[in-house]
């Protein structure tokens, strides 16, 4: 009898460790939860204070109409190589847009 009431207490004694344990587990994740969101919150904050500073930096570029221009081609990060040529051109500015936008044309065609 004495066997079967150590054992009956001992299974209820590791029960409620299982069910402190799990509450412990859940305080832990909340907390992890928290720490996360707040580290997001964190980096959006200097990702905007660091497009605000190169921002800033930026100069405004005025085109005008039959003015030579050359184009960067962006595309060739992908594939580096020292001999390749990132600038493209020149071409001859047709139209200039009132937001900045201009319409180029090659002028060896």
């Amino acid at each position: 009898m004495e066997i079967t009431h150590r054992a009956l207490w001992v299974v209820k004694q590791v029960n409620k460790d299982y069910t402190d344990a799990g509450a412990h587990r859940q305080l832990k994740l909340c907390e992890l939860e928290e720490l996360r969101n707040e580290d997001y919150d964190t980096a959006a904050a200097y990702k905007d204070k660091m497009k605000a500073v190169h921002d800033a930096k930026l100069r405004r570029q005025v085109f005008a109409v039959s003015q030579k221009v050359r184009l960067f081609n962006s595309r060739l990060k992908l594939f580096p190589g020292k001999l390749k040529r990132k600038w493209m051109g020149p071409f001859v500015i047709i139209r200039v847009g009132k937001f900045g936008d201009v319409e180029i044309e090659d002028m060896k065609d």
